[in-house]
């Protein structure tokens, strides 16, 4: 069975003209999803009704957005403008700026701000309440690649395999700093649903399970995988580890390569619960709803053929998969 043949999902109406960038739920609306894209918008989508709601223009590639609540959406990339979407009217309203590519975006809800990452080598807080924006910068050692929020913990992913982990409540007085643990450059970052530590991703089909708690008995349990791999006529082939996602509910996690490939990892046992089928292309983003209902799949090419194989490059696509207990890890009783 292909992926477009699966019964457990849909492929979206309206997808982006180039390469997706991001997919990102809602954090109150299961049905609710944004998809920002290198063809430079934004789009808002209903997934239960397949129905493309509405589009945002930018003058570049985006390369990140994220809901703020169920109306506002914000979204960033290589034009460097911070822009807050009206959802529901279709109006653009700018923030604020970097002075150089936004390359990821989280919102707090519990502090309400929007929390920006650049290749300027600064994360950024801004607060859309403010009648004036109002916004105070971090300076940071390298440029800033991803960005994981859980509660009051952001994981912040940088060139030079670095990692800085912040307590948001007090950025200037908290801060631990780590090397990763894997030995090329990070391209995907997700935090436990559970609050407890993150998953990080590299360019060479690896993961490695990370604990915020510094304490040497809980240090002891992180590790690392190998992932996105595939013997083919002898040959060991490796690919990007593009994107990870956690389940709200179930804290197992999911995993999307440039093989265009998207397993379940159980987080505990150390296995994969589930491959699906495999895309057509590779997969540069994933998301799970609110409800660990659904999965959003974006599948678009991600240039490591160049300019080659952009000339045949399939066209992007989203999917939305429907979830069942394939990402319920064995014995789960619901603690």
């Amino acid at each position: 069975m292909s992926a477009t043949t699966d019964p457990n999902q849909v492929e979206l109406s309206s997808p982006p003209f180039d390469s997706v960038s991001s997919v990102r739920f809602s954090p109150t609306n299961p049905s609710h999803l944004l998809v920002s894209s290198w063809d430079t918008t934004v789009r808002f989508y209903d997934v239960a009704a397949n129905e493309q709601k509405s589009k945002f223009d930018h003058r570049a590639a985006v390369l990140a957005c994220c809901f703020s609540d169920a109306t506002h959406a914000y979204s960033g990339g290589l034009d460097t403008s911070v822009r807050e979407l009206d959802l529901e009217n279709e109006k653009i309203t700018h923030v604020g700026s970097h002075s150089d590519s936004i390359s990821c975006m989280n919102y707090s809800r519990d502090q309400n701000v929007l929390i920006t990452g650049s290749w300027d080598r600064t994360v950024r807080f801004w607060d859309p309440r403010a009648s004036a924006p109002q916004q105070s910068s971090h300076e940071l050692p390298e440029r800033v690649y991803n960005m994981g929020l859980v509660n009051y913990n952001l994981v912040v992913a940088m060139a030079s395999r670095l990692f800085h982990i912040y307590d948001i409540r007090k950025m200037d007085t908290s801060v631990q700093t780590r090397e990763s643990s894997l030995k090329f450059m990070t391209r995907a970052l997700a935090c436990m649903a559970d609050g407890q530590g993150y998953a990080a991703a590299s360019v060479e089909g690896r993961i490695a399970v990370e604990f915020f708690d510094p304490s040497p008995q809980v240090q002891e349990k992180k590790y690392a995988f190998k992932c996105h791999r595939q013997l083919i006529d002898g040959v060991d082939h490796v690919w990007p580890v593009n994107a990870l996602a956690f389940h709200p509910v179930y804290n197992t996690f999911a995993s999307a390569g440039s093989d265009g490939t998207v397993s379940i990892w159980d987080l505990k046992l150390k296995k994969r619960m589930r491959q699906f089928p495999q895309y057509h292309s590779p997969v540069p983003s994933i998301a799970f709803n609110c409800d660990g209902t659904k999965l959003a799949v974006g599948v678009s090419y991600t240039w490591e053929e160049g300019e080659e194989g952009a000339k045949t490059a399939r066209s992007p696509s989203v999917y939305v998969r429907t979830i069942g207990d394939e990402v319920k890890p064995r014995g789960w009783t619901g603690s």
